[in-house]
């Protein structure tokens, strides 16, 4: 099995270690075709971006003439070349690592400095620029006068500039403080002086092209008019699969890595599984092919094929989930207790209704349809359909993001009503996994009890369901199906086990009682629910599968074993 692309965004080193890759060339030419010079893409974190970056660089590079046969011949733009290959000098900023702290900007500042010293002096040393130069620059410390002395130094150069990730730090200046980002991109701030100058070249020519990758519009709507040159590509229908993969292309990486080496796997299960965690995002209402993410399927697959034909221990990378936690800051932008009602009603009803933003304007009020769309470019939420009008229903898009939002609305619940989710929810889980369920019945008890004899929460039967999925995503060892469909019958729960280690399978059946609901027919409804899910074959296969019963009121939550 070829190795798998994950954790590498250098296209040189792609194609030189023979790399298994899925082909995305034929996007150099559609954005040739456009006729904008200047380009922003945005999309969710660890899509591929940073890799088709690199792989404008290593197209569009002068020094990179004499490889182009090696690095493109077996592509679609190697096959089809355009006028403008290799003739231009790249200049590459990559803004992913810049740190920082929400008590003191100046470490961010000082690392936007350096980032922005170690592209120019990577430009001056590439295209042969005297070590006087690199001199100068490393003693300068102003992100506005590296850029200016730049381009005055290579004005008579033919420029095309990347930049990667150019949000990543001023997302994280955001979730700490409205003040300090608006600090930055306003007038005056260090941000928006290097935009300004950026803007500069582009008028005097020798800035040609431009190229900038990032997650959300909203550090380059909060410029203004100190960078109001780009134009955002990212909601054409025609680049909806320019990062991510399609199911074409996830069915043609599974039969050249996995479906080679486990002859015997069931090829349409491990596909649906594939898509039921990864797939369903959607960056265009008319656009046919919702959108896998390609980090999270190479994941995957690296973890499949060479690990003896068997599910991965996880199925979300510990360092993409950190990514999307660490995003999940920004949730409290503007107003968060009307933040976290969209939250509520998201993940109560499983879409929700609004218009995009065309712009983000952070000095008036942040609205609920600008935390929609936030959450939109995030990836949080995806286009399900468009209901009429500017009016767009939106869904959560996978299981993944279904997960991490249990988990922060476990937390949050913890958080708004001063309770005391165990502190090691994990040894919750686990005992539970074991087949004690004594620590699981005691924290979901103590949590509905309280929650539910708050009158402003308005608690029903599917706020019980929500909860207890909530406590239940931290349990990495299980795969959670909420309401699956077997034969036309839905059970509210099914736990099944990744590993065979695991010793306990569960579905659970919930019931919610109101004070005026007859206990009775609401346990022997229940019952006869379970015993009629335990008759079906799907249901009978699943080894050592216990089966509950909870039947939750204000006064508690009952478990009956079936």
């Amino acid at each position: 099995m070829k190795k798998i692309i994950y954790g590498l965004s250098n296209y040189k080193m792609v194609k030189d270690n023979d790399y298994f890759y899925i082909d995305k060339t034929d996007y150099i030419e559609k954005i040739e075709s456009l006729n904008e010079r200047f380009l922003i893409f945005l999309r969710p974190r660890r899509f591929g971006k940073s890799l088709f970056l690199s792989t404008l660089q290593y197209y569009y590079d002068e020094n990179s003439k004499d490889e182009f046969e090696a690095m493109f011949a077996d592509t679609y733009i190697g096959k089809n070349p355009t006028p403008l290959k290799n003739s231009f000098r790249i200049l590459f900023f990559e803004f992913s690592g810049i740190e920082v702290d929400g008590s003191d900007m100046s470490k961010t500042y000082h690392d936007f400095s350096k980032n922005i010293q170690k592209g120019v002096n990577s430009y001056l040393s590439s295209y042969g620029y005297d070590n006087k130069y690199i001199d100068h620059f490393s003693s300068l410390t102003n992100p506005k006068d590296i850029i200016k002395d730049f381009f005055n130094i290579a004005k008579d150069d033919k420029i095309y500039l990347l930049i990667d990730e150019y949000d990543h730090f001023a997302n994280a200046i955001l979730a700490y403080s409205m003040d300090d980002f608006l600090a930055i991109v306003g007038k005056g701030g260090f941000v928006r002086s290097f935009y300004e100058v950026l803007k500069s070249a582009t008028q005097t020519g020798t800035l040609q092209k431009m190229f900038i990758t990032g997650v959300t519009p909203i550090t380059l709507d909060s410029l203004s008019s100190g960078f109001n040159i780009a134009s955002n590509i990212s909601a054409k229908e025609e680049f909806n699969l320019m990062a991510g993969f399609s199911q074409e292309e996830v069915l043609y990486s599974l039969e050249n890595t996995i479906f080679e080496i486990c002859p015997n796997v069931d090829k349409n299960e491990l596909l649906e599984k594939i898509k039921t965690w990864y797939n369903g995002y959607l960056f265009n209402i008319e656009a046919e092919d919702r959108v896998y993410n390609a980090t999270l399927v190479n994941y995957f697959i690296s973890q499949y094929g060479y690990k003896r034909c068997k599910m991965p221990q996880k199925m979300l990378d510990v360092n993409v989930a950190s990514d999307y936690k660490a995003i999940m800051k920004l949730f409290h932008i503007g107003d968060s207790e009307e933040n976290f009602k969209v939250l509520n009603d998201l993940i109560l009803n499983g879409e929700i209704t609004a218009s995009l933003k065309d712009r983000f304007e952070l000095g008036h009020n942040f609205t609920r349809e600008d935390f929609i769309t936030l959450l939109y470019a995030m990836g949080f939420i995806t286009i399900k359909s468009e209901l009429f009008g500017t009016e767009i229903i939106f869904k959560i898009p996978n299981y993944v993001i279904k997960i991490l939002y249990f988990n922060y609305f476990a937390i949050e619940i913890e958080k708004r009503n001063n309770l005391k989710i165990d502190a090691d929810i994990k040894t919750v889980v686990r005992e539970l996994a074991l087949g004690n369920i004594k620590l699981f019945q005691e924290q979901l008890n103590t949590i509905i009890k309280t929650l539910s004899n708050r009158d402003h929460y308005g608690f029903t039967e599917k706020h019980f369901q929500v909860i207890t999925l909530s406590l239940l995503s931290f349990a990495e060892f299980y795969f959670i199906d909420s309401q699956p469909e077997l034969n036309n019958k839905y059970p509210d729960i099914l736990l099944i086990r990744r590993d065979e280690k695991v010793p306990t399978n569960y579905l659970f059946e919930l019931k919610w009682l109101k004070q005026k609901d007859n206990y009775s027919k609401a346990k022997k409804e229940g019952l006869e629910q379970i015993e009629g899910y335990k008759q079906l074959d799907k249901v009978k296969a699943i080894p050592k599968l216990r089966s509950f019963l909870l039947i939750g009121s204000k006064d508690g939550v009952e478990f009956l074993e079936v």
